[in-house]
């Protein structure tokens, strides 16, 4: 039976505009963004199919081009709509961030850092450049490393907190293994990054490590 034979509140696009998104399921929002099924399957069907094959929604949209397109249904048109849906959702977390105090949303600050960091496969360090108002001014990833760690350098994050004209910082990096425990390295790193950023009268408001799903602030943790 066609999606259109469904009764209307069943069907997945009625009921996300009824409900709203939040009410659709893995397979109903796979759905929408599929539009269209195979023979013999709706589109509600392919994507239970596809999650299924994949094992999970976030399996999916981590995976590679060619992991991708070996899926049914699937090909690069659908790929490079999934990964610029992806990044549309990135920006527009980043553009909150810019708008409003990050300190009164650390919420958003995690979001949007976990959604930048947690899926590489090495380790990256990055910053956050804030204004007076703890409003930002800009993300930027500065070093990368293996799974075993990233090269720090102290005096290229203190050249690009000046280029930005940064009144303080907030540090993250990913921890590959998922385990979001910070280690003595991070700590050491943190308290070099805090005494170099001083000399220039810039502030480092937190450290955070990012894992799979959970990400731990150093400040919170009273490591700073």
């Amino acid at each position: 039976m066609a999606i259109t034979d469904w009764p209307r509140e069943e069907r997945p696009r009625e009921k996300l505009l009824q409900k709203g998104a939040t009410a659709l399921s893995d397979a109903e929002l796979l759905a929408i963004f599929l539009r269209t099924g195979t023979r013999g399957k709706t589109a509600v069907d392919l994507a239970r199919d596809l999650l299924n094959r994949f094992g999970s929604l976030r399996s999916l949209l981590e995976a590679n081009l060619q992991e991708f397109c070996e899926g049914e249904g699937l090909g690069e048109a659908k790929f490079a709509q999934l990964q610029a849906t992806t990044e549309m959702a990135r920006r527009h977390l980043l553009e909150r961030l810019q708008r409003d105090d990050v300190m009164e949303n650390p919420n958003d600050t995690r979001r949007y850092l976990q959604s930048r960091l947690r899926d590489y496969p090495h380790e990256v360090f990055a910053c956050l450049f804030l204004d007076n108002r703890h409003r930002v001014i800009t993300f930027e990833e500065l070093f990368q490393g293996t799974i075993n760690g990233a090269s720090v350098h102290p005096r290229e994050v203190v050249k690009k907190a000046l280029s930005h004209n940064a009144a303080s910082v907030i540090l993250a990096h990913n921890h590959p293994s998922g385990v979001a425990e910070p280690s003595e390295a991070d700590r050491n790193i943190t308290r070099q990054l805090i005494k170099a950023l001083a000399l220039v009268d810039i502030k480092v408001l937190d450290h955070l490590v990012v894992g799979d799903g959970v990400t731990v602030s150093l400040a919170e943790r009273g490591l700073m």
